[in-house]
């Protein structure tokens, strides 16, 4: 007895105090995933909660201050009678989308997944009474698109998670919390999650940022991350803290914004070795929001894909389902529209690095091997010079007509001619290098 008591005050010891930060080595599972993940080049983010419900977005609950009891009474009317599975994958996949992020916790506390350590989720609290991730699992699987899954690392429910800078007006009591509570319900659940469903892509975490008032405070992420890669080796771990990588994290998240580029104030952070992704919404808001009919045109999307591309790194364009279990009609079109540009340029996106000509207001380029796809997105002249100082061009044509496309040799590189200034949405000329 004694000896019990003693190794479960060790174990809850171990949960409330900071966990030194172990030296991380991939698996040779892990390093394989990583190279699938950057050949996918794209993906679909789904941002699907209670929330929908609301038709104000995924932040309603805190930016309107509602009380956490209330709320969660949305769960009683929860009934998306249209969901099918089969039908957003089979959506997704037609877009070229290689792999679906979907939210199986936000940052409302519910859990869109059946889950034994909350009553609080989709099977449970509800009418409808299915465990939603388990038939987008299934149908990933049975159409052959990775499966990554959104994990929130705040809560706004429940009351054993610590405050951080958001959800202080919900009514949540205890603003110490008790971490170590909260953590164990995090890891069960992250246990659930990777043994329950099959195959998992990689873990997306969000949330760290909501303790950066509180520099003190551990987030125990390397125990964490250790968890994740025991249960599932290839399964990959990021994290949208804004920051560069933290041990043991194998993607680096860049949000709203491109690598490099920080027009939304939260990708300031230096690019890293690791392979890189980029998220973005297809209109304004991740959650659904009956009012946020800004859909980007297909143009831009298809230019946003490109230039991820060709910075090597992968968008993740996200889509709001609605409360009634359909994605939204422009939703579908635009993957509809990406789709068909796709079946033609996938070639040109799929399994390409960043290519050695640097991105430039004209465009960017992408790579393989010897074999430079040249992105002509924005080229107001007939004449376009490539900086290829030391490579030498064998030939150039068009990538979709196969049309030869002249070019000349100049000092310092090559100039590509045309007989007016392309048009296309994407003019891409293959290069052939010596």
């Amino acid at each position: 007895m004694k000896t019990s008591f003693l190794a479960l005050a060790l174990l809850c010891a171990s949960l409330a105090l900071p966990v030194r930060a172990q030296s991380y080595t991939p698996t040779e599972e892990n390093l394989k995933s990583r190279q699938e993940f950057r050949d996918a080049r794209f993906g679909i983010f789904l941002h699907w909660g209670l929330y929908a419900m609301l038709a104000t977005g995924e932040w309603t609950m805190t930016n309107h201050n509602l009380n956490y009891k209330e709320y969660a009474k949305l769960a009683g009317g929860f009934y998306p009678s249209k969901f099918n599975a089969a039908e957003w994958v089979a959506a997704i996949k037609a877009s070229g989308a290689k792999y679906i992020c979907f939210t199986s916790r936000h940052h409302e506390g519910f859990s869109m997944f059946d889950t034994k350590y909350s009553d609080y989720n989709v099977v449970d609290a509800t009418p409808f009474k299915r465990d939603v991730l388990k038939e987008l699992a299934d149908e990933c699987h049975k159409q052959g698109i990775r499966l990554h899954l959104y994990y929130s690392h705040i809560d706004w429910y429940r009351e054993d998670c610590p405050w951080g800078r958001t959800g202080r007006g919900t009514g949540r009591p205890n603003p110490k919390g008790d971490w170590a509570s909260y953590y164990r319900f995090m890891n069960n659940q992250l246990t659930e999650l990777l043994t329950n469903y099959g195959p998992i892509g990689a873990i997306w975490f969000d949330g760290w940022w909501d303790q950066d008032q509180n520099p003190g405070f551990d987030w125990q992420l390397p125990g964490q991350y250790e968890l994740i890669h025991k249960l599932q080796p290839a399964c990959l771990v990021g994290n949208n803290h804004h920051q560069v990588p933290f041990e043991g994290e194998d993607i680096q998240i860049f949000e709203r914004d491109l690598p490099g580029e920080n027009k939304s104030g939260l990708s300031g952070q230096d690019i890293s070795s690791l392979p890189l992704e980029t998220c973005e919404t297809m209109n304004g808001m991740w959650g659904y929001k009956i009012t946020d009919q800004n859909y980007k045109s297909t143009k831009t999307l298809i230019h946003y894909l490109v230039k991820a591309a060709g910075k090597d790194a992968n968008l993740l364009m996200n889509i709001g389902p609605q409360p009634d279990g359909c994605l939204p009609e422009v939703a579908l079109e635009r993957l509809k529209e990406i789709g068909e540009w796709m079946k033609t340029y996938g070639e040109t996106i799929y399994g390409t690095r960043g290519g050695c000509v640097a991105p430039h207001p004209w465009g960017v380029t992408t790579q393989k091997g010897d074999r430079l796809f040249v992105h002509i997105l924005d080229l107001q002249d007939k004449a376009l010079f490539l900086p290829l100082e030391d490579r030498k061009v064998k030939r150039a044509m068009d990538f979709a007509s196969r049309q030869a496309v002249k070019f000349k040799r100049v000092d310092g590189g090559v100039v590509l001619q045309f007989a007016e200034a392309p048009t296309e949405v994407d003019k891409v000329v293959e290069l052939q290098l010596d």
